[in-house]
């Protein structure tokens, strides 16, 4: 049961339920010998607490509201959100920690992605490579998202090399997209569902991204990727050897902010993520 029914690889799942109260409903009726409830979300640890099953591993919601380790395979990602300094630390990546949430072992294991749609594209693909440049982060942590400038100058600096530019994003990103398009002529292919945005990216060989959706995509299709982070951990994130992490040079990186205050050392510490001598990010 997801949001994002989308995501799920059909040939590996029986039943793909999206989460709305007419399937709540249904699957407080049955019973499982396992649940799996991964996020740490009030509702969804709400839930596991009511759905009937042998064995319960993830988060859950005690009586005074508050989110609970299932079991001891829990704690330590559950410790990690509530201390800023076990957060910082911390040497596991994202996968490793949901295979230890659920009490396995990760031997490197890979994504899976499937059903995706490969869209037409309204332009020709020349014989250099393709730069997908995604160009959000989402709102949740606006903190993440690297200016507009930035992204026209190093849009600008491909083309000089003839590189082709594709330009990706969500709702939040389509009229800086489009912006940016106008601008000098990169390419835009508008907003597409989450199985043509994935087409889109398929095409790309590198992409280059903040830590969002698109990167997590990319790992998925094999691209090549630079991936831009600031207030998080970079330890979480494991690119099976695809790329590199670009972050700007302060020393309260890993802050977890949604938003910049006077506590920091810039206005905008994404900002400090420039050029390199060559002329394109270090």
């Amino acid at each position: 049961m997801t949001d994002f029914p989308d995501f799920i690889p059909r040939s590996f799942v029986n039943r793909v339920m999206k989460n709305d109260w007419k399937n709540v409903q249904t699957i407080l009726e049955e019973r499982f010998d396992l649940l799996l409830s991964l996020d740490k979300e009030h509702y969804a640890c709400a839930l596991a607490n009511r759905i009937e099953a042998g064995k319960k591993k993830g988060f859950l919601l005690d009586k005074n509201g508050k989110i609970i380790p299932a079991d001891v395979d829990a704690e330590g990602k559950w410790l990690t959100g509530v201390f800023d300094d076990l957060m910082k630390a911390n040497t596991k990546h994202y996968v490793e920690e949901i295979f230890e949430i659920c009490g396995w072992q990760w031997s490197g294991e890979k994504y899976i992605l499937e059903d995706y749609v490969v869209p037409a594209f309204s332009f020709q693909k020349g014989n250099k490579p393709l730069i997908g440049l995604n160009t959000g982060a989402g709102s949740i942590w606006p903190t993440r998202v690297w200016p507009e400038k930035l992204w026209l100058e190093l849009k600008g600096k491909l083309q000089e090399r003839e590189y082709q530019v594709l330009l990706l994003g969500g709702p939040d990103e389509h009229e800086k997209n489009l912006r940016l398009a106008e601008s000098a002529g990169a390419h835009y292919e508008g907003l597409k569902s989450f199985r043509e945005f994935t087409g889109l990216m398929s095409h790309c060989d590198i992409v280059v991204t903040a830590v969002t959706m698109a990167m997590h995509i990319a790992i998925a299709l094999g691209k090549k990727i630079i991936l831009f982070n600031n207030i998080f951990n970079k330890n979480e994130f494991y690119l099976y050897g695809l790329g590199t992490i670009i972050e700007p040079d302060v020393y309260c990186k890993a802050c977890y902010k949604r938003a910049f205050d006077t506590k920091c050392p810039v206005r905008d510490c994404m900002e400090l993520i420039g050029w390199g001598a060559d002329g394109v990010p270090p």
